[in-house]
């Protein structure tokens, strides 16, 4: 195990061209049930990423520091009523305060280090904007999970050593996932395993008493919660930071790297919205309800723009309409990113999220729109003919022209939000000379925010440092510099009109992919505590019973139903059974030494008939009846609209009571009216009569 503190996430974007495979750290797993095949980074790898990693990391622990200084320095000033007590403590506040200023502007400075997340393409697209993995502590289960099977389930604790070790090395593993499709699977499978651990050992009526330390993702501000809730939270908002991650490396400059792309942030999104809906109440400001609805928003208007980028490379006639589908495709990447701009500017997030991201949405909206009103220029002056200029005229070419005419007309009357003011849009189309006006006034509005996006970009000290991003910005817009040269003429004096506004459009809407959790299949690690329908722990049952059974002529006198585990659902008075003490409603979870929780009735029943002349040695539990008006009214809160337990059937689970409603942050709760659609999960809560499994009497 890895020493506090190395909270870290490491990736692969090295320069020397080695791969994540390449780095992935393989442990040891001899001795574990059946371990995990997917292992986080090697540590100690000094890849770019990990060196930022390591960073984040050392100011994260500092800022921890700080914040705890502050805390009892605040504690002491309220607490005393000596005045030069006070004024020392206030100074020393000050200083504190300074000092998480200086880290917070440090940490928001790596988490703008975009470029370390881009592609190695030499190809200049505008960067994306990726997310950093929220940071973990390590967590040590075993005295709480020893101390769990103790009290609750009765076994021996060290008989699961190997279980546990287990899990904590999954929890390792995922605290350094490699930026691909294994550590995506590596951190599903960790996610996937705490439905498990949910059900296996955080009662509704007790704390397991672990404790669970992330960092947020952009301030690096500690949060700390019992609830298993947060974790598989943390989990989730990782899963989806790491499809940006994923999303921002792949070479756009080739299509099937921009559907990469497209996929990858498209389930960003969906991962975001996930948690968005179905957890609340979250500690950390990363995962509150306005910072998810930015970061789908975001996500979005990511994907618009590698669907503008695919139409781009795509489009290879100059045909007028394919010129008007880019300038439209364009003017909605821009709209997609004003919405952007709208949720970074709001109260809460104003302050929060990093000034590089917002001067980036700014620049991106600005930039497309300029980039629309080009497009829309270029076919007003290139890729549209007239009669003047049409080709000499032959047999024909009128009427080829005026059909060309009526289609560009039909085209431009759906490309603006209002018609322009002045002639008409028949009357321009045939003109030369009014085309020419029109996109001139185009190429006016193109210039103008090309200017703007530079402005924004120079005041940004983080986006100067990005040449990439420098480069598109002075191309593009020398570009629309140089077109607007070539239309204007010395002998034009009229004033510029407005150019009307673009009506945008795109022939492919962005799709927030929800995550698809059982493309992972996982294995409960602690399966061998028994099926999860009975040994969960919500059951409630008594110390194992040994009951030794003397075989008569009249057999063993008790009726047996079921599988995994097998239920004593009766037995003869006066029999050997009851006489031995069994009872109806017992479980037999051994026979003679032998494990039986997870076996068939048929091998329970050829245990007993192959036991000794002496007998036969069982071991049983007794499930305790709930309250079950009380077990109605907590299952109904935690579990009848409980979209997270819900796709958990996918896992193939039995499902039960989720410990995390009881707890401070917790999953979402809707009702939908009082009907119970789940089973409860084992016989335990049913009465033994309404079951109709087969029996026989042994």
């Amino acid at each position: 195990m890895m020493e506090e503190p190395a909270n870290r996430e490491f990736d692969m974007s090295l320069s020397d061209g080695a791969s994540d495979d390449d780095l992935a750290l393989t442990l040891p797993t001899e001795g574990s049930l059946s371990g995990s095949i997917r292992k986080g980074c090697d540590p100690f790898s000094q890849t770019q990423r990990s060196k930022l990693q390591h960073r984040r990391a050392r100011i994260n622990q500092q800022i921890n520091k700080e914040m705890r200084m502050r805390a009892g320095a605040e504690n002491l000033f309220r607490a005393t009523n000596n005045n030069k007590v006070r004024e020392t403590v206030a100074l020393e506040l000050s200083f504190v305060n300074s000092n998480l200023q200086l880290l917070k502007e440090e940490l928001e400075e790596l988490n703008s280090n975009m470029e370390v997340y881009q592609t190695d393409s030499d190809t200049v697209n505008v960067p994306m904007i990726p997310l950093g993995l929220k940071e973990t502590k390590e967590v040590d289960f075993t005295v709480s999970i020893q101390d769990f099977i103790c009290e609750h389930y009765g076994e021996d604790s060290s008989l699961y050593d190997k279980e546990i070790k287990e899990l904590m090395e999954l929890r390792q593993a995922m605290r350094t996932p490699s930026r691909s499709q294994a550590g995506l699977e590596l951190l599903m499978e960790y996610y996937n395993q705490l439905f498990y651990l949910d059900q296996r050992f955080f009662s509704p009526n007790k704390n397991l008493g672990v404790l669970f330390h992330w960092y947020d993702s952009l301030t690096g501000v500690p949060s700390c919660q019992r609830a298993l809730a947060f974790e598989k939270g943390s989990v989730l908002f990782n899963i989806a930071a790491l499809y940006t991650q994923i999303g921002a490396r792949q070479d756009r400059s080739e299509a099937a790297g921009i559907d990469r792309a497209i996929d990858a942030f498209q389930r960003a999104a969906g991962a975001f919205n996930y948690l968005k809906d179905n957890f609340s109440n979250a500690p950390s400001l990363d995962m509150s309800a306005p910072s998810l609805c930015m970061l789908v928003r975001l996500m979005v208007a990511q994907v618009q723009e590698c669907i503008f980028e695919r139409v781009t490379l795509t489009t290879r006639d100059s045909h007028f309409t394919s010129q008007l589908r880019l300038a439209q495709e364009a003017t909605r990447v821009s709209d997609m990113y004003l919405l952007v701009q709208q949720a970074v500017t709001q109260p809460l997030m104003k302050d929060y999220v990093p000034f590089s991201w917002a001067s980036m949405v700014q620049v991106k909206s600005e930039h497309f729109r300029a980039l629309s009103h080009y497009y829309t220029a270029v076919t007003l002056c290139d890729h549209l003919t007239s009669t003047d200029d049409d080709e000499e005229k032959k047999e024909g070419g009128e009427e080829k022209q005026q059909q060309h005419v009526e289609e560009a007309e039909k085209a431009f009357l759906q490309f603006y939000v209002n018609s322009p003011a002045g002639p008409s849009l028949s009357q321009v189309l045939q003109d030369p000379e009014k085309r020419r006006k029109l996109g001139k006034a185009h190429l006016r509005c193109a210039v103008i925010r090309h200017e703007e996006a530079m402005r924004v970009h120079s005041l940004c000290k983080i986006l100067r440092k990005m040449d990439i991003l420098q480069d598109v910005l002075s191309l593009t817009h020398k570009r629309s510099l140089d077109k607007y040269s070539e239309l204007d003429r010395e002998d034009d004096f009229d004033e510029t009109a407005e150019a009307p506004e673009i009506q945008s459009e795109t022939h492919q809407k962005p799709d927030i992919t929800p995550p698809e959790f059982s493309t992972v299949q996982v294995t409960d690690i602690f399966q061998r505590l028994g099926p999860l329908s009975v040994f969960c722990a919500r059951a409630r049952w008594g110390s194992v019973r040994v009951i030794c059974l003397q075989r008569r002529e009249g057999g063993l006198g008790l009726t047996l139903r079921g599988d995994s585990p097998v239920l004593v659902a009766g037995v003869v008075p006066g029999g050997c059974a009851a006489e031995a003490g069994l009872r109806e409603g017992d479980y037999i979870v051994a026979v003679d030494g032998q494990d039986c929780k997870w076996a068939k009735h048929s091998d329970v029943v050829l245990m007993l008939k192959g036991g000794s002349d002496q007998g036969v040695e069982l071991r049983v539990v007794t499930l305790h009846p709930h309250d079950t008006q009380a077990e109605r009214r907590i299952f109904m809160l935690s579990h009848c609209s409980d979209k997270e337990n819900t796709r958990q059937c996918l896992l193939g689970g039995a499902k039960g009571l989720s410990s995390a409603s009881l707890m401070n942050w917790n999953r979402k709760k809707k009702r939908e009216g009082g009907i119970i659609t789940k089973r409860l999960g084992g016989t335990f809560s049913l009465s033994f009569g309404s079951i109709r499994d087969s029996e026989a009497m042994y």
